[in-house]
């Protein structure tokens, strides 16, 4: 059984609402499984450590995570057009695995929650690949192929799966957005898959 890493961050519960979606995807291509982590919130000014288990929800990723995974799938809500800084101060720390080219030729890809429409989820979509390309990987898409990409009323886009707020409430999901999210999921399960069989 193969893992795909579920990479995220979420606030109000929109980012982790698709990436159960995305696990469900995950999990209908035979021998794969989704592996749900979450990261810690980072302040300016820490009054106290944060426990290092989460009090709910999935646990805390860590660099063998990373190692491990057949695939990543990498989420945060938007913040000014860009992955909020939790997700951001994880990649950050990522260097070594980045020297040792841990993560080179997997295949990844992302996805993003915003409250209004042009709250910059594409950009935010955008600003999640470009460590995933520092690091070799290959990155996965949604095509015109997936109807909800030329129906969809809130979130979607070829760069990844997406949640509007505005449209449906925060963690409360479309349609279209539940079927792209689940498409992503499936999508990069897929291709681990043939590159594990082509390995």
């Amino acid at each position: 059984m193969s893992e795909i890493l579920i990479l995220y961050y979420s606030r109000h519960g929109s980012t982790l609402a698709l990436a159960r979606q995305i696990a469900r995807g995950v999990e209908s291509v035979a021998d794969m499984q989704a592996r749900l982590r979450t990261v810690p919130p980072v302040a300016p000014v820490t009054a106290k450590a944060a426990p290092p288990v989460p009090e709910e929800g999935a646990p805390y990723a860590s660099h063998e995570d990373l190692t491990q995974c057949a695939g990543l799938i990498l989420g945060s809500p938007t913040r000014f057009g860009n992955m909020a800084a939790p997700l951001r101060y994880f990649l950050d720390g990522t260097s070594a695995l980045w020297l040792s080219g841990a993560l080179a030729g997997k295949p990844a890809a992302v996805f993003t929650s915003t409250q209004s429409m042009h709250g910059g989820q594409e950009s935010t979509l955008l600003s999640m690949m470009l460590p995933l390309l520092h690091h070799g990987m290959l990155l996965v898409g949604l095509p015109y192929t997936e109807p909800g990409i030329n129906t969809t009323m809130g979130g979607g886009s070829p760069y990844g799966a997406s949640h509007v707020a505005h449209a449906s409430g925060a963690g409360k999901l479309g349609e279209a957005e539940r079927s792209l999210a689940q498409a992503l999921g499936k999508r990069v399960a897929e291709i681990a898959a043939r590159l594990r069989v082509g390995a």
